[in-house]
């Protein structure tokens, strides 16, 4: 099992996760009125990070590093994801806590289930760490969650 199957099954289950919330859309020039849509879910990176306005809301699933251990008899494959949250609000409270809500559903659902998809599963063993981002970029409010996930082990075929 790959990182990317990691990834193709941590963005289906995020998207599970946030289905029924709907946070809005930045007002673009021409619209009549306020759109409101469930975050999109973008695999390692947004499709063009330059206009990431454009994405809002979003949440990204990101591979940042993978451990494999050989130790005779247990080995172990281990890869450190981040999801990256973002959402847009006009009133900075509110903003906040609509981001808030969309990471708190996510780690629930995590670890409530701790499988995602057939073959990965949380490290409960390991923190799952979120941060709130405190710069001031409002109307745009971001945060991150980090945890470890188990892969199946790549299993040797020699003996040493």
């Amino acid at each position: 099992m790959t990182r990317v199957m990691l990834l193709d099954d941590l963005k289906a289950f995020c998207e599970d996760a946030v289905k029924d919330m709907k946070f809005p859309l930045e007002v673009q020039q021409g619209d009549t009125k306020q759109e409101h849509r469930a975050p999109d879910v973008y695999k390692n990176r947004l499709p063009h990070s330059k206009e990431y306005k454009k994405y809002v809301p979003y949440i990204i699933a990101q591979i940042l590093t993978g451990e494999h251990i050989q130790k005779p008899g247990e080995p172990r494959y281990m890869v450190k994801v981040r999801l990256v949250f973002c959402v847009y609000g006009e009133d900075e409270q509110e903003g906040s806590i609509m981001l808030l809500n969309v990471m708190d559903r996510v780690q629930e659902k995590l670890l409530k289930s701790v499988n995602v998809g057939k073959y990965f599963k949380l490290n409960v063993g390991e923190p799952l760490e979120s941060l709130v981002y405190t710069d001031d970029t409002a109307p745009y409010f971001a945060g991150e969650m980090v945890g470890t996930f188990e892969l199946p082990a790549i299993k040797r075929e020699v003996k040493l």
